[in-house]
């Protein structure tokens, strides 16, 4: 099996191995939020977010805290920017050439009607503080750490708790699972393959979107997020 060293709704490159001695919840979460969202990719990858027969196409472009994506529906492109810090992030809608304020309530809204919303694709519960280690768990055969973060208050986002698998040696997830107010299973991130796009960097390939039902716990919906080698012309920069 192939190491996941990236993630959501976005890519990444290997980090150093964690210390396996008395690991810090902090350094662990650090080193996968690294791995998520702070390498650049200077061509942007492009992919899709597949839900049954539809296909929704999309392209993602790193560079440091800034992250810009772009989704295809209605027959046109929508253009986003997305700036993080570690205290929050900052989401704006870039409409006929002029950046917009996203509305803070829409967050949570799906993605082109997938199971990826727009806090999903920012994994904004990595920058969520005092992270837990509560076990050190197997996720499809690899060991990993498992970590709580509980959503700070009037923190935006449908999330009030959030689980994370790490990977121990390289320092990546591997599983996500977030917890409503009732801390009822609504949402798991699953990562099924990564890809190596040269110099050492591994990127995301296959991830599985699914929401489950706060009553049931079952899942009635999934949605495959997908990406191939970053192509040239993709994406040029943040504007």
């Amino acid at each position: 099996m192939k190491f996941l060293t990236t993630a959501i709704l976005t890519a990444a490159a290997a980090i150093a191995p964690l210390k396996a001695q008395a690991p810090d919840p902090a350094v662990i979460l650090e080193g996968a939020r690294l791995s998520a969202t702070l390498v650049e990719m200077r061509e942007g990858l492009q992919g899709n977010l597949i839900q049954g027969r539809k296909k929704v196409p999309i392209t993602i472009y790193l560079k440091g805290k800034d992250i810009q994506f772009q989704f295809y529906e209605d027959s046109k492109w929508r253009k986003f920017h997305m700036r993080l810090s570690d205290d929050k992030y900052d989401l704006f809608e870039i409409i006929d050439g002029k950046t917009k304020n996203f509305p803070r309530e829409k967050l949570v809204e799906p993605i082109a009607g997938t199971d990826l919303t727009y806090e999903d694709l920012a994994l904004r519960f990595f920058y969520w503080p005092n992270p837990k280690l509560e076990a050190t768990e197997n996720v499809a055969g690899q060991s990993c750490y498992k970590l709580r973060l509980d959503k700070p208050k009037q923190a935006a986002g449908r999330y009030e708790s959030v689980y994370v698998w790490v990977h121990t040696k390289y320092g990546a997830f591997m599983k996500i699972r977030g917890h409503n107010n009732d801390a009822t299973l609504v949402k798991e991130f699953q990562v099924e393959d990564v890809m190596n796009v040269g110099n050492g960097v591994y990127v995301l390939e296959k991830m599985q979107v699914a929401t489950h039902d706060p009553k049931t716990g079952r899942r009635i919906s999934i949605t495959d997020v997908t990406f191939s080698k970053p192509a040239k012309g993709a994406l040029k920069g943040l504007r």
